[in-house]
């Protein structure tokens, strides 16, 4: 039976699926909700209906369920971010390993697999090494400063607190907004595509207490550029480099055309794993990362590196992979799509004096076909796939080469099932899997996974 988009029901939640859905059922069929947790019956709304299932999001909790706690930021009934901050963090970690589970059974028809409880984040809370905050107008003539309601991505609401960054992060976005108040200049309307300030983005380093900020505007010129950052840093002396993108496209993303750096060098220094690695405004680097470092050491645990191993880092990104295993191996090839970021692993190489890593610019798929001899002379791999997963034609090279082992680490379940099912299928043995929790209070999970053939 399908039912009308619209039509309201009572059900009790049963389970929660891929990506945090609440799982309940309207006389035997199943239907994916937007809220609720398991233990708990909810009234909800129908979205849509398909032959084997619904979708709907709840629009009240008649009885709570066992799992749930009080969530203590006070935003969080309309924030779209931390969409499990009412369940228990042990329960939390449950749930995370069983999407990992669910999706090898499932979606890789892989039995039986040995995956190992999830492992924790020591500090659940203040882990984010990075946030975007969205300027918007709002009808009376003012603006907001903060994130985006929940569902919603032209909807932002004004941030007060928030408890993933540090404490310093959100006292940097209270300060700017009423910096912003004097600063005469218009607030971006993403409707109408009119105004200066569009986003900050403020990034920090844990281990070196610094801070960036990165002011996203549709001009040039910030006027008084100087007395900005001079007020800026004396109130917050952490700020070691401001940074400004101007983005003039219609586009609502938080980067640039260009960047001017107004104080500083430009950048900031994460460390871990006893390695510097130097972070630009545009460098992508693991979110959390106090909890990179566990990935990172879950992943060589699983190589088992040697001295004359010749390793491909296939999408390295700043080169943190390579790096810091770089001297437990013999050579590191890493290879990335962004010049930028190749640019970057190699000076993270000559900043941590480094000598046997080198890297490559470039698709993977057409590096792999072009210059397969380079490859052919690696003899093990560690992955590290964007969310899409490997390319297929990538994974098919990898597949014709053969290494003898590979390590995958990925940040979606259902991808890396397809293609571990796939590795598997060509003669691979997978191993033990290790999700790893680098975002707590959501429900992402990230992994990494041991494959092994001919040994």
């Amino acid at each position: 039976m399908r039912l009308r988009p619209g039509y309201r029901i009572e059900t009790v939640i049963k389970d929660l699926a891929f990506d945090g859905k609440a799982v309940g059922a309207i006389d035997g069929k199943i239907i994916f909700l937007d809220g609720g947790l398991p233990g708990e019956k909810v009234q909800a709304v129908v979205t849509k209906s398909k032959a084997r299932f619904d979708t709907g999001h709840v629009t009240a909790i008649i009885e709570k369920g066992p799992e749930r706690i009080e969530a203590p930021c006070r935003h969080f009934d309309i924030c779209g971010g931390c969409t499990w901050q009412d369940l228990d963090y042990e329960r939390q970690l449950y749930y995370k390993r069983k999407q990992v589970v669910d999706c090898l059974e499932h979606l890789a028809k892989l039995k039986d697999i040995e995956v190992a409880p999830a492992i924790p984040c020591d500090s659940p809370f203040h882990y984010r090494n990075k946030m975007e905050y969205s300027f918007n107008r709002i009808a009376d003539g003012g603006f907001v400063l903060g994130l985006h309601k929940r569902g919603h991505y032209d909807d932002i609401f004004q941030l007060e607190q928030c408890l993933l960054p540090s404490p310093a992060a959100a006292a940097i976005v209270l300060w700017f907004q009423e910096y912003v108040k004097r600063s005469g200049l218009k607030v971006y309307d993403v409707n109408i595509h009119d105004g200066f300030w569009r986003f900050l983005m403020i990034r920090e380093s844990f281990a070196r207490n610094e801070i960036m900020i990165n002011l996203i505007t549709t001009e040039v010129a910030i006027p008084e550029a100087g007395n900005l950052a001079k007020e800026l840093t004396a109130a917050f002396p952490a700020i070691k480099t401001i940074v400004q993108n101007i983005n003039t496209l219609e586009a609502n993303i938080a980067r640039g055309e260009r960047e001017i750096t107004l104080y500083g060098p430009g950048y900031i220094e994460e460390e871990f794993l006893g390695k510097v690695f130097r972070v630009y405004a545009g460098t992508f680097l693991q979110t959390n990362s106090r909890q990179a470092a566990r990935l990172y050491q879950a992943a060589y645990e699983l190589l088992e590196p040697k001295d004359s191993d010749r390793l491909l880092d296939l999408y390295c990104g700043i080169g943190t992979i390579g790096l810091c295993v770089a001297s437990q191996v013999g050579e590191v090839l890493g290879v990335e799509l962004e010049p930028s970021a190749v640019r970057s692993a190699e000076e993270n190489a000559r900043l941590n004096n480094i000598t046997n890593a080198r890297f490559m610019a470039g698709l993977a798929q057409d590096l792999m076909r072009e210059q397969r001899k380079i490859f052919e002379d690696m003899n093990c791999a560690i992955i590290d796939p964007p969310r899409a997963g490997m390319h297929k034609k990538a994974l098919n090279s990898l597949l014709e080469i053969k290494y003898p082992r590979l390590v995958y680490i990925s940040c979606n379940p259902s991808t890396f099932a397809r293609d571990a099912a796939l590795l598997v299928e060509t003669g691979y043995k997978l191993g033990r899997v290790i999700p790893v929790d680098m975002f707590p209070h959501t429900m992402h999970i990230e992994l990494v996974a041991s494959f092994t053939r001919g040994i």
